[in-house]
């Protein structure tokens, strides 16, 4: 069973020192309001739905809360429920803390139920819930039994995903959706949404957690990372995220925060038709291709270099790395470009974030100086993740972020390079890989689990159908009149109970 602990502790609070703000988000003269104004990247697509990617929105401004929330480690902590019991393999208990929607009703064990439940039902279901069948039921108001179809051992994990947030009875409606507005638990409550620009939000007085600092978080999506920067530097948000790399020197030093981010660029190669069903031509594209030149060259020092495919943002990872055993080592100058001389490939990226064509660029040269000829296809990722996923490529660079829906990298290991996984665009089918990712997705203690997904990784590497190239950083510009905002990994939180203006 855990034990309560306190949500705020959830992640690290950041502290920064200033009053307010200059032309280049430094301090300035004190400012007279207690409102955060926000400029976030990725404009609403569904009216804030937790049902679609607008979700993670809602989590980023403490709008809404599930019954569990994700530790810096990212483990399962208490969030609406206070603790849980696992009686038997497809049994979870969960014990609910007192709280209020922001509508004044009561949160309790029915309003659980009936949450799962318009996930369970929904158009488009979440994806967290698209390979677990649960059913939930209130035992008594303060009391929740919910129950799995097959053992589920993530599934305090998966309740923390910000898609399955729990609402009051009057944000569901009849047609299957959720209106956020007013409804949540966390604590700050919407009180209005302008299509896709903007957001207004007040603190909620009767949070369970106590009072916020700040009185409330006016939100504007821009959807350009050079405008997001200049609002930043022109005093007109106090916290602009995703600074684009190239935009990041024009901040003061002091208004740029770097985080290491679960995201991974990868070179991954088809293995299921082309040039690289050749396991010696594979290994000849990993020999050739150096991703630490790009740290320095298109990322301008906000990455590092790929070891795997999980980085410094996973901490876990580096002390548990396994050694990948049983493929074939480089091979001499000669001997590689006696393989590679006349081989052509085709290589992919998209413009949907800034860094990929330039990285494109540099991986393209590393390969044809090994002798491959080079192709390049860049186009907006909706135009050609069709042609992705039927394999059409021979290779592609990938921004991926490698903890999903559930927090938990397994999802992603099955989802990538699994025979059946269904965002296998290396064509990956290994019988060793696919055992070694089954045995992590079975393993419910922690600790072995990890251990684990790491045996998955050796093997995945093992058979050169990715090239780790490295691991992004989110820059995130903050005015120096800020205090307490949260610098979270895995881009889910943002502003919580400590965030204020000076």
């Amino acid at each position: 069973m855990r034990s309560s602990r306190g949500l705020v502790a959830a992640l690290a609070v950041v502290p920064l020192l200033g009053g307010c703000f200059a032309a280049d988000g430094s301090a300035g003269a004190e400012t007279a309001t207690g409102r955060l104004r926000v400029a976030l990247a990725v404009p609403p697509v569904q009216a804030l739905s937790p049902y679609s990617n607008d979700a993670t929105a809602l989590g980023k401004l403490s709008v809404a809360e599930g019954l569990t929330a994700l530790d810096r480690d990212g483990a399962a902590v208490p969030a609406l429920a206070t603790s849980w019991t696992h009686p038997d393999a497809t049994t979870w208990v969960f014990e609910l803390r007192k709280a209020k929607f922001h509508d004044g009703t009561e949160f309790t064990a029915d309003s659980v139920v009936g949450a799962l439940e318009h996930a369970n039902a929904a158009t488009t279901k979440p994806r967290v819930l698209s390979d677990v069948s649960l059913t939930a039921k209130a035992d008594d108001a303060d009391t929740v039994t919910i129950n799995t179809k097959t053992p589920d051992p993530v599934l305090p994990l998966r309740l923390a995903s910000p898609a399955l947030g729990i609402f009051s009875a009057k944000a569901y409606a009849p047609d299957g959706t959720v209106n956020p507005v007013g409804t949540g638990t966390g604590p700050f409550k919407i009180t209005g949404l302008t299509g896709k620009t903007q957001a207004s939000l007040d603190r909620f007085d009767d949070y369970w957690g106590g009072k916020a600092k700040a009185s409330g978080i006016d939100v504007t999506w821009i959807a350009d990372g050079a405008a997001r920067t200049n609002s930043l530097r022109a005093g007109e948000a106090d916290i602009a995220e995703w600074i684009p790399t190239a935009q990041a020197p024009l901040l003061d030093e002091n208004t740029r925060h770097e985080v290491p981010s679960v995201r991974a660029d990868s070179l991954i190669l088809n293995t299921a038709d082309g040039i690289f069903t050749d396991p010696a031509l594979r290994a000849a594209a990993r020999s050739a291709v150096d991703g630490s030149a790009l740290v320095g060259s298109v990322f301008s020092g906000y990455a590092d270099a790929g070891p795997g495919l999980f980085g410094p943002a996973i901490p876990w990872a580096a002390g548990q790395r396994a050694e990948v055993n049983g493929r074939p080592q480089p091979a001499t100058v000669a001997e590689t470009q006696a393989k590679t001389q006349g081989k052509a490939l085709r290589l992919a990226t998209y413009t949907n974030r800034a860094e990929l064509p330039e990285a494109a660029t540099v991986v393209q040269q590393q390969l044809e100086r090994a002798g491959f000829t080079v192709q390049q296809d860049v186009r907006e990722y909706t135009q050609m993740e069709a042609d992705l996923l039927a394999g059409k490529y021979d290779a592609l660079i990938l921004s991926r972020v490698t903890l999903l829906d559930t927090g938990d990298a397994v999802a992603y290991l099955a989802s990538d390079y699994a025979s059946n996984g269904a965002y296998n665009i290396a064509g990956l089918k290994d019988p060793a890989v696919d055992q070694a990712i089954t045995a992590a997705a079975e393993e419910g203690d922690i600790a072995l689990r990890r251990q684990k997904i790491m045996r998955a990784e050796a093997e995945i590497l093992r058979t050169d159908a990715v090239v780790p190239l490295v691991h992004e950083k989110v820059v995130q510009g903050i005015s120096t009149g800020v205090e307490g905002l949260l610098l979270d990994p895995r881009e889910r939180s943002l502003i919580n109970l400590d965030t204020h203006r000076k």
